[in-house]
Protein backbone atom coordinates (compact mmCIF):
# COMPACT_ATOMS: atom_id res chain seq x y z
CA UNK A 1 0.00 0.00 0.00
CA UNK A 2 1.16 3.51 -0.76
CA UNK A 3 -0.08 6.98 0.20
CA UNK A 4 0.45 9.64 -2.44
CA UNK A 5 1.91 12.38 -0.26
CA UNK A 6 3.14 14.23 -3.35
CA UNK A 7 -0.37 15.37 -4.27
CA UNK A 8 -2.18 16.36 -1.06
CA UNK A 9 -5.60 18.02 -1.14
CA UNK A 10 -6.39 21.27 0.64
CA UNK A 11 -7.43 19.31 3.72
CA UNK A 12 -3.98 17.58 3.63
CA UNK A 13 -5.54 14.22 2.79
CA UNK A 14 -3.86 12.07 0.16
CA UNK A 15 -5.02 9.19 -1.99
CA UNK A 16 -4.18 5.69 -0.77
CA UNK A 17 -3.04 3.55 -3.69
CA UNK A 18 -2.07 -0.01 -4.52
CA UNK A 19 1.54 -0.17 -5.70
CA UNK A 20 2.34 -3.05 -8.04
CA UNK A 21 5.94 -3.80 -9.02
CA UNK A 22 7.08 -6.12 -11.82
CA UNK A 23 10.63 -6.34 -13.13
CA UNK A 24 11.48 -3.03 -11.42
CA UNK A 25 8.57 -1.28 -13.11
CA UNK A 26 6.05 0.27 -10.71
CA UNK A 27 2.45 1.22 -11.35
CA UNK A 28 0.02 2.83 -8.93
CA UNK A 29 -3.71 2.17 -8.74
CA UNK A 30 -5.57 4.71 -6.56
CA UNK A 31 -8.33 3.56 -4.25
CA UNK A 32 -11.27 5.64 -3.05
CA UNK A 33 -9.66 6.04 0.37
CA UNK A 34 -8.08 9.39 1.27
CA UNK A 35 -6.18 9.96 4.54
CA UNK A 36 -3.54 12.24 6.00
CA UNK A 37 -0.04 10.75 6.23
CA UNK A 38 -0.27 10.54 10.02
CA UNK A 39 -3.68 8.83 9.90
CA UNK A 40 -2.44 6.35 7.31
CA UNK A 41 0.61 5.43 9.40
CA UNK A 42 -1.44 5.12 12.58
CA UNK A 43 -4.17 2.98 10.99
CA UNK A 44 -1.78 0.60 9.25
CA UNK A 45 0.50 0.07 12.30
CA UNK A 46 -2.00 0.14 15.17
CA UNK A 47 -2.77 -3.05 17.09
CA UNK A 48 -6.05 -1.60 18.28
CA UNK A 49 -8.19 0.75 16.19
CA UNK A 50 -11.24 2.89 16.72
CA UNK A 51 -14.41 1.99 14.87
CA UNK A 52 -13.75 4.65 12.23
CA UNK A 53 -10.10 3.65 11.82
CA UNK A 54 -11.08 0.00 11.55
CA UNK A 55 -13.53 0.84 8.78
CA UNK A 56 -10.78 2.59 6.79
CA UNK A 57 -8.34 -0.26 7.48
CA UNK A 58 -10.78 -2.89 6.18
CA UNK A 59 -11.50 -0.84 3.06
CA UNK A 60 -7.76 -0.48 2.33
CA UNK A 61 -7.18 -4.18 2.86
CA UNK A 62 -10.10 -5.03 0.54
CA UNK A 63 -8.25 -3.33 -2.33
CA UNK A 64 -5.06 -5.14 -1.40
CA UNK A 65 -6.88 -8.48 -1.28
CA UNK A 66 -8.47 -7.86 -4.66
CA UNK A 67 -5.06 -7.03 -6.15
CA UNK A 68 -3.47 -10.18 -4.70
CA UNK A 69 -6.29 -12.35 -6.04
CA UNK A 70 -5.87 -10.77 -9.47
CA UNK A 71 -2.16 -11.60 -9.43
CA UNK A 72 -2.80 -15.18 -8.27
CA UNK A 73 -5.28 -15.70 -11.10
CA UNK A 74 -2.66 -14.93 -13.75
CA UNK A 75 -0.52 -17.73 -15.22
CA UNK A 76 1.96 -15.06 -16.38
CA UNK A 77 1.94 -11.52 -14.99
CA UNK A 78 1.61 -8.51 -17.24
CA UNK A 79 0.18 -5.18 -16.20
CA UNK A 80 -2.45 -5.40 -18.95
CA UNK A 81 -3.73 -8.79 -17.78
CA UNK A 82 -3.65 -7.62 -14.17
CA UNK A 83 -5.69 -4.51 -14.98
CA UNK A 84 -8.30 -6.54 -16.88
CA UNK A 85 -9.07 -8.36 -13.64
CA UNK A 86 -8.32 -5.75 -10.99
CA UNK A 87 -10.12 -2.86 -12.66
CA UNK A 88 -13.19 -4.93 -13.48
CA UNK A 89 -16.29 -3.45 -11.87
CA UNK A 90 -14.36 -0.45 -10.58
CA UNK A 91 -17.33 1.71 -11.61
CA UNK A 92 -19.88 -0.51 -9.91
CA UNK A 93 -19.64 1.58 -6.75
CA UNK A 94 -19.78 4.90 -8.60
CA UNK A 95 -23.04 6.81 -8.40
CA UNK A 96 -25.39 6.89 -11.36
CA UNK A 97 -25.61 10.66 -10.93
CA UNK A 98 -21.85 11.05 -11.40
CA UNK A 99 -21.94 8.93 -14.57
CA UNK A 100 -24.84 10.96 -15.96
CA UNK A 101 -23.00 14.23 -15.26
CA UNK A 102 -19.88 12.92 -16.96
CA UNK A 103 -21.80 11.98 -20.12
CA UNK A 104 -23.83 15.21 -20.13
CA UNK A 105 -20.57 17.17 -20.04
CA UNK A 106 -19.31 15.23 -23.08
CA UNK A 107 -22.57 15.85 -24.94
CA UNK A 108 -22.42 19.58 -24.29
CA UNK A 109 -18.79 19.74 -25.38
CA UNK A 110 -19.91 17.99 -28.57
CA UNK A 111 -22.68 20.63 -28.94
CA UNK A 112 -25.41 18.00 -28.62
CA UNK A 113 -27.45 20.24 -26.36
CA UNK A 114 -30.85 18.62 -26.90
CA UNK A 115 -29.52 15.17 -26.05
CA UNK A 116 -27.72 16.58 -23.00
CA UNK A 117 -30.94 18.12 -21.70
CA UNK A 118 -32.74 14.80 -22.22
CA UNK A 119 -30.15 12.97 -20.10
CA UNK A 120 -30.29 15.66 -17.42
CA UNK A 121 -34.06 15.17 -17.22
CA UNK A 122 -33.67 11.39 -16.92
CA UNK A 123 -31.06 11.81 -14.19
CA UNK A 124 -33.31 14.21 -12.24
CA UNK A 125 -36.19 11.73 -12.37
CA UNK A 126 -34.08 8.81 -11.16
CA UNK A 127 -32.56 10.96 -8.39
CA UNK A 128 -36.06 11.99 -7.30
CA UNK A 129 -36.99 8.34 -7.05
CA UNK A 130 -33.92 7.46 -4.98
CA UNK A 131 -30.87 9.67 -4.57
CA UNK A 132 -27.32 8.37 -4.56
CA UNK A 133 -27.93 5.13 -6.45
CA UNK A 134 -24.81 3.25 -7.50
CA UNK A 135 -24.45 0.95 -10.48
CA UNK A 136 -24.43 -2.04 -8.15
CA UNK A 137 -27.82 -0.94 -6.75
CA UNK A 138 -29.58 -1.15 -10.10
CA UNK A 139 -31.46 -4.45 -10.31
CA UNK A 140 -34.58 -5.75 -12.01
CA UNK A 141 -36.52 -5.30 -8.77
CA UNK A 142 -35.39 -1.68 -8.33
CA UNK A 143 -36.16 -0.80 -11.97
CA UNK A 144 -39.63 -2.34 -11.62
CA UNK A 145 -40.21 -0.22 -8.50
CA UNK A 146 -39.09 2.87 -10.43
CA UNK A 147 -41.50 2.08 -13.27
CA UNK A 148 -44.39 1.65 -10.83
CA UNK A 149 -43.40 4.86 -9.00
CA UNK A 150 -43.44 6.77 -12.28
CA UNK A 151 -46.86 5.41 -13.27
CA UNK A 152 -48.26 6.18 -9.79
CA UNK A 153 -47.04 9.78 -10.24
CA UNK A 154 -48.93 10.21 -13.49
CA UNK A 155 -46.08 9.56 -15.94
CA UNK A 156 -46.62 7.48 -19.07
CA UNK A 157 -44.81 4.31 -20.07
CA UNK A 158 -43.40 6.30 -22.97
CA UNK A 159 -41.64 8.59 -20.48
CA UNK A 160 -40.46 5.62 -18.42
CA UNK A 161 -39.00 4.09 -21.57
CA UNK A 162 -37.20 7.29 -22.56
CA UNK A 163 -35.59 7.72 -19.13
CA UNK A 164 -34.57 4.09 -18.75
CA UNK A 165 -33.09 3.91 -22.23
CA UNK A 166 -30.91 6.83 -21.13
CA UNK A 167 -29.92 4.87 -18.01
CA UNK A 168 -29.17 1.82 -20.16
CA UNK A 169 -26.83 3.93 -22.29
CA UNK A 170 -25.03 5.08 -19.13
CA UNK A 171 -24.67 1.43 -18.12
CA UNK A 172 -23.34 0.48 -21.56
CA UNK A 173 -20.67 3.16 -21.29
CA UNK A 174 -19.45 1.96 -17.89
CA UNK A 175 -16.96 -0.82 -17.19
CA UNK A 176 -19.40 -3.06 -15.38
CA UNK A 177 -19.32 -6.83 -15.18
CA UNK A 178 -22.01 -8.42 -17.35
CA UNK A 179 -23.36 -10.26 -14.33
CA UNK A 180 -24.44 -6.87 -12.89
CA UNK A 181 -26.15 -5.75 -16.11
CA UNK A 182 -29.88 -5.44 -15.31
CA UNK A 183 -31.39 -4.88 -18.76
CA UNK A 184 -32.58 -7.46 -21.27
CA UNK A 185 -34.82 -10.49 -21.48
CA UNK A 186 -34.89 -13.30 -18.95
CA UNK A 187 -35.71 -14.14 -15.35
CA UNK A 188 -33.42 -11.61 -13.65
CA UNK A 189 -33.41 -8.98 -16.38
CA UNK A 190 -35.57 -5.89 -16.75
CA UNK A 191 -37.24 -5.23 -20.10
CA UNK A 192 -37.76 -1.52 -20.84
CA UNK A 193 -41.42 -0.88 -21.70
CA UNK A 194 -42.27 0.05 -25.26
CA UNK A 195 -45.22 2.39 -25.57
CA UNK A 196 -47.98 1.79 -28.07
CA UNK A 197 -47.61 4.15 -31.00
CA UNK A 198 -50.30 6.83 -31.07
CA UNK A 199 -51.44 7.53 -34.59
CA UNK A 200 -50.26 11.00 -35.63
CA UNK A 201 -51.15 10.93 -39.33
CA UNK A 202 -53.82 12.97 -41.10
CA UNK A 203 -56.01 11.75 -43.91
CA UNK A 204 -55.42 13.04 -47.42
CA UNK A 205 -58.68 14.98 -47.12
CA UNK A 206 -57.46 16.72 -43.93
CA UNK A 207 -54.10 17.50 -45.53
CA UNK A 208 -55.95 19.01 -48.48
CA UNK A 209 -57.85 21.33 -46.12
CA UNK A 210 -54.53 22.61 -44.71
CA UNK A 211 -53.15 23.20 -48.22
CA UNK A 212 -56.26 25.20 -49.17
CA UNK A 213 -56.38 27.20 -45.93
CA UNK A 214 -55.75 30.90 -46.54
CA UNK A 215 -54.13 32.70 -43.59
CA UNK A 216 -53.42 36.41 -43.61
CA UNK A 217 -50.28 37.07 -45.66
CA UNK A 218 -47.02 37.81 -43.84
CA UNK A 219 -48.29 36.54 -40.48
CA UNK A 220 -46.88 33.91 -38.13
CA UNK A 221 -49.94 31.84 -38.94
CA UNK A 222 -49.03 31.82 -42.63
CA UNK A 223 -45.42 30.90 -41.81
CA UNK A 224 -46.60 28.04 -39.57
CA UNK A 225 -48.93 26.71 -42.28
CA UNK A 226 -46.19 26.95 -44.90
CA UNK A 227 -43.54 25.32 -42.72
CA UNK A 228 -45.91 22.45 -41.91
CA UNK A 229 -46.58 21.89 -45.62
CA UNK A 230 -42.84 22.13 -46.37
CA UNK A 231 -42.09 19.47 -43.73
CA UNK A 232 -44.81 17.23 -45.16
CA UNK A 233 -43.58 17.59 -48.75
CA UNK A 234 -39.88 17.25 -47.88
CA UNK A 235 -39.84 13.72 -46.49
CA UNK A 236 -41.09 14.78 -43.08
CA UNK A 237 -37.86 16.58 -42.12
CA UNK A 238 -37.88 17.98 -38.59
CA UNK A 239 -37.72 21.67 -37.67
CA UNK A 240 -34.04 21.50 -36.77
CA UNK A 241 -33.16 20.15 -40.20
CA UNK A 242 -35.41 22.78 -41.80
CA UNK A 243 -33.53 25.55 -39.98
CA UNK A 244 -30.17 24.02 -40.95
CA UNK A 245 -30.92 23.83 -44.69
CA UNK A 246 -28.40 25.74 -46.79
CA UNK A 247 -28.61 27.09 -50.32
CA UNK A 248 -26.06 24.51 -51.46
CA UNK A 249 -28.57 21.78 -50.53
CA UNK A 250 -30.89 22.81 -53.37
CA UNK A 251 -30.09 21.81 -56.94
CA UNK A 252 -32.97 22.52 -59.28
CA UNK A 253 -35.86 20.25 -58.34
CA UNK A 254 -33.84 18.28 -55.80
CA UNK A 255 -33.14 19.00 -52.13
CA UNK A 256 -30.41 16.94 -50.45
CA UNK A 257 -29.66 17.06 -46.73
CA UNK A 258 -28.31 15.04 -43.81
CA UNK A 259 -30.35 14.51 -40.66
CA UNK A 260 -28.65 16.32 -37.78
CA UNK A 261 -29.95 13.60 -35.48
CA UNK A 262 -27.92 10.85 -37.14
CA UNK A 263 -24.76 12.64 -38.32
CA UNK A 264 -22.82 11.66 -35.17
CA UNK A 265 -24.42 8.26 -34.65
CA UNK A 266 -23.51 6.79 -38.02
CA UNK A 267 -20.04 6.06 -39.32
CA UNK A 268 -21.21 6.75 -42.87
CA UNK A 269 -23.85 9.46 -43.14
CA UNK A 270 -26.51 8.94 -45.78
CA UNK A 271 -28.00 11.95 -47.52
CA UNK A 272 -31.77 12.20 -47.86
CA UNK A 273 -32.91 13.12 -51.36
CA UNK A 274 -36.13 15.11 -51.69
CA UNK A 275 -38.13 15.84 -54.82
CA UNK A 276 -38.88 19.55 -54.50
CA UNK A 277 -42.51 20.08 -55.46
CA UNK A 278 -43.72 23.47 -56.81
CA UNK A 279 -45.45 24.17 -53.49
CA UNK A 280 -42.18 23.64 -51.57
CA UNK A 281 -40.32 25.96 -53.97
CA UNK A 282 -42.93 28.67 -53.40
CA UNK A 283 -42.41 28.37 -49.63
CA UNK A 284 -38.65 28.80 -50.06
CA UNK A 285 -39.28 31.86 -52.25
CA UNK A 286 -41.74 33.31 -49.71
CA UNK A 287 -39.77 32.76 -46.48
CA UNK A 288 -36.23 32.07 -47.60
CA UNK A 289 -33.39 34.60 -47.55
CA UNK A 290 -31.77 35.03 -50.99
CA UNK A 291 -27.99 34.71 -50.92
CA UNK A 292 -25.11 34.20 -53.30
CA UNK A 293 -23.28 32.17 -50.65
CA UNK A 294 -24.01 28.42 -50.91
CA UNK A 295 -23.13 28.09 -47.19
CA UNK A 296 -25.81 30.52 -45.98
CA UNK A 297 -29.00 29.21 -44.40
CA UNK A 298 -32.15 29.20 -46.53
CA UNK A 299 -34.55 30.21 -43.77
CA UNK A 300 -33.92 33.27 -41.53
CA UNK A 301 -33.50 31.71 -38.11
CA UNK A 302 -29.91 30.58 -37.50
CA UNK A 303 -26.69 32.48 -38.09
CA UNK A 304 -23.14 31.33 -38.69
CA UNK A 305 -21.10 31.21 -35.46
CA UNK A 306 -24.16 30.96 -33.23
CA UNK A 307 -23.65 28.89 -30.06
CA UNK A 308 -25.23 25.46 -29.80
CA UNK A 309 -27.34 26.63 -26.85
CA UNK A 310 -28.67 29.65 -28.73
CA UNK A 311 -29.36 27.60 -31.87
CA UNK A 312 -31.34 25.06 -29.86
CA UNK A 313 -33.39 27.81 -28.18
CA UNK A 314 -34.29 29.32 -31.56
CA UNK A 315 -35.22 25.94 -33.08
CA UNK A 316 -37.42 25.21 -30.06
CA UNK A 317 -39.15 28.58 -30.46
CA UNK A 318 -39.79 27.97 -34.17
CA UNK A 319 -41.24 24.56 -33.32
CA UNK A 320 -43.51 26.03 -30.64
CA UNK A 321 -44.72 28.72 -33.03
CA UNK A 322 -45.55 26.24 -35.78
CA UNK A 323 -47.34 23.90 -33.37
CA UNK A 324 -49.27 26.74 -31.73
CA UNK A 325 -50.72 28.07 -34.97
CA UNK A 326 -51.24 24.65 -36.57
CA UNK A 327 -53.44 23.61 -33.67
CA UNK A 328 -55.50 26.77 -34.22
CA UNK A 329 -55.71 26.12 -37.95
CA UNK A 330 -56.76 22.51 -37.35
CA UNK A 331 -59.51 23.70 -35.00
CA UNK A 332 -60.77 26.24 -37.56
CA UNK A 333 -60.82 23.50 -40.21
CA UNK A 334 -62.69 21.06 -38.00
CA UNK A 335 -59.78 18.64 -37.73
CA UNK A 336 -60.18 17.03 -34.32
CA UNK A 337 -56.48 16.25 -33.86
CA UNK A 338 -53.66 18.16 -32.09
CA UNK A 339 -51.81 18.82 -35.37
CA UNK A 340 -48.08 19.38 -34.84
CA UNK A 341 -44.90 19.00 -36.88
CA UNK A 342 -44.90 15.31 -35.90
CA UNK A 343 -48.20 14.93 -37.76
CA UNK A 344 -46.53 16.26 -40.91
CA UNK A 345 -43.79 13.62 -40.67
CA UNK A 346 -46.17 10.76 -39.88
CA UNK A 347 -48.60 11.91 -42.57
CA UNK A 348 -45.80 11.86 -45.16
CA UNK A 349 -45.08 8.22 -44.29
CA UNK A 350 -48.72 7.13 -44.12
CA UNK A 351 -49.82 8.79 -47.37
CA UNK A 352 -46.92 7.16 -49.22
CA UNK A 353 -47.84 3.77 -47.74
CA UNK A 354 -51.44 4.19 -48.85
CA UNK A 355 -50.22 5.00 -52.35
CA UNK A 356 -48.44 1.63 -52.50
CA UNK A 357 -44.87 2.68 -51.64
CA UNK A 358 -42.79 0.00 -49.92
CA UNK A 359 -41.82 0.26 -46.25
CA UNK A 360 -38.17 0.11 -47.35
CA UNK A 361 -38.59 3.17 -49.59
CA UNK A 362 -40.39 5.10 -46.85
CA UNK A 363 -37.69 4.15 -44.34
CA UNK A 364 -34.96 5.48 -46.63
CA UNK A 365 -36.93 8.67 -47.32
CA UNK A 366 -37.38 9.32 -43.60
CA UNK A 367 -33.71 8.62 -42.90
CA UNK A 368 -34.39 5.77 -40.47
CA UNK A 369 -31.54 3.43 -39.57
CA UNK A 370 -33.82 0.39 -39.41
CA UNK A 371 -37.28 -0.71 -40.54
CA UNK A 372 -38.50 -1.16 -36.97
CA UNK A 373 -38.71 2.60 -36.48
CA UNK A 374 -40.56 3.05 -39.77
CA UNK A 375 -43.04 0.33 -38.88
CA UNK A 376 -43.85 2.18 -35.64
CA UNK A 377 -44.74 5.24 -37.76
CA UNK A 378 -47.06 3.08 -39.85
CA UNK A 379 -48.58 1.14 -36.96
CA UNK A 380 -51.88 3.06 -37.03
CA UNK A 381 -52.17 2.62 -40.79
CA UNK A 382 -51.46 -1.11 -40.55
CA UNK A 383 -54.26 -1.52 -37.99
CA UNK A 384 -56.69 0.34 -40.25
CA UNK A 385 -55.80 -1.93 -43.15
CA UNK A 386 -56.40 -4.99 -40.97
CA UNK A 387 -59.88 -3.73 -40.08
CA UNK A 388 -60.73 -2.77 -43.66
CA UNK A 389 -59.44 -6.02 -45.14
CA UNK A 390 -61.15 -8.28 -42.61
CA UNK A 391 -64.47 -6.49 -43.18
CA UNK A 392 -64.72 -8.85 -46.15
CA UNK A 393 -65.43 -11.63 -43.64
CA UNK A 394 -68.88 -10.18 -43.00
CA UNK A 395 -69.53 -8.70 -46.44
CA UNK A 396 -72.57 -10.96 -46.72
CA UNK A 397 -74.45 -8.47 -44.52
CA UNK A 398 -74.74 -6.06 -47.46
CA UNK A 399 -76.54 -8.61 -49.64
CA UNK A 400 -79.06 -9.87 -47.08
Amino acid sequence: MFIDSYHPREDKKCKVSIRVTCQRKKKYYPTKVSLTEDDFTRIMKAKRRSEEDNKSYKEIRSYETKALRAVEALPVFTFTLFENIYLENREATDTISFAFDKYVKELKEDKRIGTAVSYETAKASIESFKAGLKFADITKALLTKYENWMIDNGKSKTTVGIYLRSLRTIFNRARIDKSLYPFGEGKDKYSIPESRNIKKALTLEEIGKIFRYEPKQGTSEEMARDYWIFIYLCNGLNVKDLCLLKHKDVDGDVLTYERAKTIRSRKVTEKIVVSLKPEAKKIIARWGVPSLSPESYIFPHLQKGMSAERSRAIIQQVTKTVNKFMKRIAKDLGIAKPVTTYFARHSFATVLKRSGASTEFISEALGHSDLKTTKSYLAGFEEEMIHETTNALTAFKSVI
